[in-house]
């Protein structure tokens, strides 16, 4: 059931209906992580770089080579910072068009289905800040345990296993059900959902390709949403409305 909706979710990234999406997604990302490198460095060479030029002068022999090492740390610094950044810049702004995914796999795959409702601009918009804080939180997880090999990515998987898990099932889920209920629904299946919860962790570890972790996770817990609700007797009251 997971690997399928997994499956389903990575074909609704390519699918020409989704295609829009994917592309306006991956723009406004890049140029984000554009805008906050050139920040990132300006920022650097006004308040950092003044002060490692003062504390070691350049007239001494050695200073050259000193300043020489420092500025290649600092830009492998900016890099990794860059890096950590990449997942909670692209939540944001992938987090806006989660309704517009959703929608259009409910359209596409579950005609027969009560549409869902949409999420108000304001709600979208604290939902992908709310997700930021999760991303945020998972990977500072990891980075105090990566002294210890094997832990710190174990730590990763499962925090961001269970934290991604439970904000997507939540979200596809209170498309079709009142907040409660979707809480209840999500406690009742905790056990499926954090497993997809994992497979969007692996999906966030790949590098470049998890720029559209959010969009793949909607997707995906979409439809794992879909087949729980097919086998939870309660379906037939959903589908009344």
């Amino acid at each position: 059931m997971i690997l399928d909706a997994a499956a389903l979710s990575l074909r609704n990234l390519l699918a020409p209906e989704t295609r829009g999406v994917f592309w306006k997604t991956l723009g406004l990302s890049i140029l984000a992580l554009i805008g906050l490198w050139l920040a990132l460095r300006e920022g650097f060479i006004l308040y950092v770089w003044p002060w490692f030029a003062a504390f070691f002068p350049a007239t001494p022999e050695w200073a050259g080579w000193l300043t020489l090492i420092f500025g290649i740390l600092a830009s492998i610094g900016l890099a990794l910072a860059l890096a950590l950044l990449i997942a909670p810049i692209t939540a944001i702004i992938a987090g806006l068009f989660l309704d517009d995914v959703a929608e259009l796999i409910e359209k596409r795959d579950y005609p027969a289905d009560p549409a869902g409702e949409a999420m108000p601009m304001l709600a979208a918009i604290v939902s992908s800040v709310k997700f930021f804080g999760v991303v945020i939180l998972g990977n500072l997880v990891a980075l105090m345990l990566l002294a210890l090999p094997g832990i710190n990515l174990m730590a990763f998987f499962l925090v961001n296993g269970y934290l991604l898990g439970r904000e997507f099932f939540e979200f596809a889920a209170m498309r079709l059900r009142p907040r409660a209920e979707a809480l209840d629904f999500r406690r009742k299946h905790s056990g499926t959902v954090f497993l997809g919860g994992l497979v969007i962790a692996g999906f966030l570890a790949i590098p470049i390709v998890n720029l559209l972790t959010p969009l793949f996770a909607a997707g995906l817990m979409v439809h794992l949403h879909k087949a729980l609700t097919r086998r939870d007797p309660s379906f037939s009251d959903l589908l009344r409305g």
